[in-house]
């Protein structure tokens, strides 16, 4: 890549104002900031070089997903918990896990995990009622604001 680079950038016209010159400029100090992680993969020993493996995780996880619900599109569960059923399909494709295996290690971590998880339920929600009855659910919420700043 070093040598790719230092051709592009003998090959690059200087003091030309083209719009090639200018795109050619650009990727060299692009690729230049990039550069110290840009290979991280050969410095991280069994990390692949390409998200190929990650494409294929995620749209492994959709295919089951949308096979066990029916749907075509992400299921609501999918977007709500995704950060830990994602990780939970994985796993258990890997190795069958015993109940003893998913008793919490770290219990405030946890919690702090389901709080994330019911904050974002809670605005799914509230973006539902809002869906469903917009003058109703703004009138609600005029309502409480009035009464919170108008004196007792």
């Amino acid at each position: 890549m070093r040598g790719l680079l230092a051709a592009v950038d003998r090959g690059c016209p200087k003091g030309e104002s083209t719009k090639l010159a200018s795109a050619t400029r650009h990727f060299l100090k692009v690729s230049a900031s990039y550069w110290p992680g840009l290979f991280h993969c050969y410095d991280v020993p069994g990390l692949p070089c390409t998200n190929n493996d990650l494409e294929h995780l995620f749209g492994s996880n959709r295919y089951h997903e949308r096979r066990a619900t029916g749907r075509k599109l992400a299921s609501p569960a999918m977007v709500l918990r995704g950060p830990v059923r994602l990780l939970a399909a994985t796993a258990t494709r890997v190795k069958p896990f015993l109940a003893l295996d998913l008793v919490p290690v770290d219990v405030r971590a946890w919690r702090e995990l389901r709080v994330s998880l019911d904050q974002r339920r809670a605005a799914r929600a509230l973006r539902r009622r809002f869906r469903r009855n917009p003058d109703h659910y703004l009138r609600q919420v005029e309502r409480e604001l009035l009464q919170s700043t108008l004196p007792p």
